[in-house]
């Protein structure tokens, strides 16, 4: 994955001030570099593809030395052409940068804020952007706060089940593609292609704007996935879990995501099922299992009946 610098701009709102050629300069990196030893002048392990974050302590570093040294040493990194230079609100920017900047086409930014927060923002901004990324064919919702992307084939009704648990006050994050990366292991976050942002089609309608519609709480940018429902048509003498025991699973990346499958019969109103199966799911992270209570208290009057028999018996 690759990233401009004219997106990094104006995603975290910074001011270019070296040459505009370096807006289309390319971050490869999520990582960040802080000069120290750098401006010290070793250089054996420097990554050209990290953007340099400049604060108050690596400023005043560079205030110590001469200014022919300053100059050396700056020249120096600056050769190696990584993609922009940072500077935090406390930070003045001398002519020296910018000249250098210019010179090697290396992007000269200036935030409105400190280093440490400005840190902060940055590692998981690019993480996020700079993440690999994979695509399912499905409708991503938050469904009571969890994160359920609905999957089946074409037809099953996906998107019309979206756009009832939407009337119902959950939310739309994605319709027809979910563009998914792990911002951490076991975090999966899910969101809408740009053009798709807000919309969602439903066969007989056609292409439904649900802010127009529902207004804007009905829609979020972006949602952790904590459940995968599957939708497919009734298979007669297939197996389905009628219980709930039985714990399918769905690994994207390096993640394993709950999956339920839920049969699709005419009759069966799936948006309820849907909305049931996000909450019993929710119960679950909260440590309460439905299932795994009922089986406990069948086997309980079980051992009771047959301690009764057993007494029976004796008699």
């Amino acid at each position: 994955m690759k990233l401009k610098i004219k997106n990094v701009i104006e995603d975290m709102d910074l001011e270019l001030l070296s040459n505009p050629k370096s807006l289309q300069r390319e971050v490869k990196s999520e990582m960040l570099s802080r000069p120290g030893v750098e401006l010290a002048g070793f250089l054996d392990f420097f990554d050209n593809e990290r953007i340099i974050l400049i604060g108050s302590k690596e400023f005043h570093f560079m205030n110590l030395l001469s200014p022919e040294i300053k100059k050396e040493r700056i020249e120096k990194i600056f050769e190696k052409l990584p993609p922009g230079v940072i500077f935090s609100i406390n930070v003045d920017v001398d002519d020296l940068m910018i000249e250098l900047g210019n010179l090697y086409n290396v992007a000269i930014m200036k935030s409105k804020i400190r280093t440490t927060p400005l840190s902060g923002l940055l590692y998981p901004y690019l993480h996020s952007r700079l993440a690999p990324r994979t695509s399912f064919h499905g409708v991503l919702l938050d469904i009571h706060g969890m994160g359920t992307m609905i999957m089946g084939k074409s037809g099953i009704g996906k998107s019309e089940t979206a756009l009832e648990l939407i009337k119902r006050g959950h939310l739309l994050i994605s319709d027809d593609r979910v563009d998914i990366f792990e911002a951490a292991p076991g975090v999966l976050i899910g969101s809408a292609p740009k053009i798709l942002e807000k919309y969602i089609e439903v066969r007989g309608i056609g292409i439904v704007d649900v802010v127009s519609m529902f207004g804007a709480g009905a829609y979020r940018e972006n949602k952790k996935i904590r459940l995968v429902v599957e939708l497919e048509h009734w298979k007669k003498g297939k197996h389905y879990d009628r219980l709930g025991i039985e714990t399918e699973t769905m690994k994207i990346f390096n993640t394993e995501i709950a999956k339920i499958t839920i049969p699709v019969l005419p009759g069966r109103n799936v948006a309820t099922l849907v909305e049931s199966a996000a909450m019993n799911q929710k119960l679950k992270y909260l440590g309460y299992d439905a299932a795994l209570e009922l089986t406990k208290a069948v086997a309980i009057k079980a051992r009771g009946l047959r301690k009764d028999e057993n007494e029976d018996e004796d008699d």
